[in-house]
C-alpha cells in the first residue's frame, strides 16, 4: 500500500513540475492584440517594449491613438463622442479588454 501511495505522489509531483516548466518556458510574455471590426490590425509584444510609444489606428469610422508602454497598453486619445476607451486607462492583463464601440476597436491582452 505504501508503494502505491509513493508512486502516485511521485507521478503527480512530476506532472506538476512539467506543468510549471512549460509555463516558465512559455516566457511569461504579454502580447496586446489590436483588432478592428473583428480583424487583427496589429500585435504588440509588451514584454519587449522598453520605452513608451504611441501610434494611431485610423479607420473610416474614426481614429484612436494608442500608447504602448513596458507591460501595458492604453488608448490616450480618440475622436469618439464618449471617450470610454480613453477613460478606461491602461491594461496589463487579460481580465478586461479595451473596447471602442464607435470605431469597432478592441485591444486584448494575450498572455
Amino acid at each position: 500500500m505504501k508503494r502505491k501511495t509513493l508512486f502516485w505522489i511521485v507521478l503527480f509531483g512530476a506532472l506538476a513540475a512539467l506543468g510549471a516548466g512549460a509555463y516558465l518556458l512559455h516566457g511569461g510574455g504579454t502580447r496586446a492584440v489590436i483588432s478592428v471590426d473583428g480583424q487583427v490590425w496589429r500585435t504588440v509584444d509588451l514584454s519587449a517594449v522598453t520605452e513608451p510609444y504611441t501610434f494611431t489606428v485610423e479607420t473610416e469610422d474614426g481614429w484612436n491613438t494608442i500608447q504602448a508602454a513596458p507591460g501595458s497598453i492604453q488608448v490616450v486619445d480618440a475622436d469618439c463622442p464618449h471617450q470610454d476607451c480613453v477613460k478606461q486607462g491602461a491594461i496589463s492583463d487579460g481580465a478586461i479588454p479595451i473596447v471602442c464601440l464607435p470605431h469597432k476597436l478592441v485591444i486584448e491582452i494575450d498572455e
